[in-house]
């Protein structure tokens, strides 16, 4: 059973296939992760997953989907961050952070207190996209970037890994899904640019790139480089799984390691098949066709689900979000039902 086997990753070796998907938890103030987020995802790590994920930690406090994300743009996050990164590699797992930009999906409220956009009375800001184009009615009109905003961006992105090797992160995973701002570029429908960032296949790709560049050069080789992307927008005219096999193949020698296939986010109102597993053939499309390693994710809740799509060579990983929030030991569960061995911690010994 491959669920449970190492992984190998460049230079680390992921215990076994399970990832904590990134998360936001809403609960950081100044971009400054607390307790609340050492006992989340440290619990996690206990839970006995091979990698945690960070939730979606903004490279500049403009690019915070909510005032209260984390963040690493500065030297007190990086600080908070440390005790947070050594708690989950004392207990096995690897430490990873989302560096993301929101993009035009920024300055919103929390999910609990309506979700849209902030009011000038909230503490909105001004956000920046690819094209001045609003997500939906009722959201603020971005800014579309110049040429020195996306230099800017490019430099936010590899400053922000140098931050994340000096906080303990042994992992990135960089966040070009869900309608953020990198997935901005890549989509058709939402990049109307006219320069060298927008029209073709070429130009809607060249920040991702021009990103991955930046952070592979302070990013050391021996240590992974993820990237997520939204294999389509579930939209006519817009981004789609061919275009994501095709930047899969792009980005592999630049650097990445593995593409975590996800969908949807860019645009609202959109029908989306729900159902357990539904984004895992696109995975399995871009591991196959891009032949690169691939994480699969969305509505995979079960132990026997999650064993089948790595056995079935669907993906290499999966990565558990709502499942892990529902039960912080899901691994163990799984391992157990499975007939899997996944060593205890000392503390717990007398409950295996």
């Amino acid at each position: 059973m491959k669920l449970f086997e190492p992984l190998p990753q460049r230079s680390l070796s992921l215990r076994n296939r399970i990832v904590v998907s990134p998360m936001c938890q809403y609960s950081a103030v100044d971009g400054v992760p607390d307790d609340w987020h050492l006992v989340h995802l440290g619990s996690r790590a206990v839970g006995g997953a091979g990698v945690v994920l960070s939730e979606a930690t903004a490279v500049t406090a403009q690019g915070r989907i909510s005032a209260s994300d984390t963040g690493i743009w500065n030297d007190a996050q990086v600080a908070a961050w440390r005790p947070i990164t050594a708690f989950i590699a004392a207990h096995g797992a690897i430490p990873g952070v989302q560096l993301a930009h929101a993009g035009r999906k920024a300055s919103a409220q929390r999910p609990w207190e309506g979700g849209g956009a902030l009011g000038a009375a909230q503490g909105a800001w001004t956000t920046v996209a690819p094209s001045a184009l609003p997500f939906d009615a009722g959201w603020h009109t971005p800014e579309a970037l110049d040429a020195a905003g996306i230099r800017g961006l490019v430099a936010d992105f590899r400053a922000a890994a140098q931050r994340a090797l000096a906080a303990g992160f042994q992992l990135i995973e960089l966040h070009a899904a869900h309608g953020y701002l990198l997935h901005q570029f890549l989509s058709p429908l939402s990049n109307r640019r006219g320069d060298e960032y927008g029209g073709s296949f070429e130009n809607r790709t060249r920040l991702v790139r021009e990103v991955i560049t930046a952070v592979r050069e302070v990013w050391p080789a021996e240590l992974p480089l993820w990237l997520r992307i939204s294999a389509t927008d579930w939209a006519e005219g817009g981004w789609d799984v061919e275009q994501s096999v095709r930047l899969a193949r792009e980005v592999k020698p630049l650097g990445v390691d593995l593409i975590d296939v996800s969908s949807g986010g860019l645009v609202p109102h959109v029908k989306i098949p729900l159902a357990p597993g539904y984004q895992v053939p696109f995975a399995a499309r871009v591991r196959r066709e891009a032949g690169i390693a691939t994480g699969a994710v969305g509505l995979i809740t079960g132990a026997r689900q999650a064993a089948d799509i790595v056995d079935n060579g669907e993906a290499d990983v999966v990565l558990i979000a709502r499942e892990s929030l529902r039960d912080p030991y899901f691994p163990r569960r799984a391992a157990q039902e499975l007939g899997a061995q996944l060593p205890a911690p000392a503390q717990y010994l007398r409950a295996w």
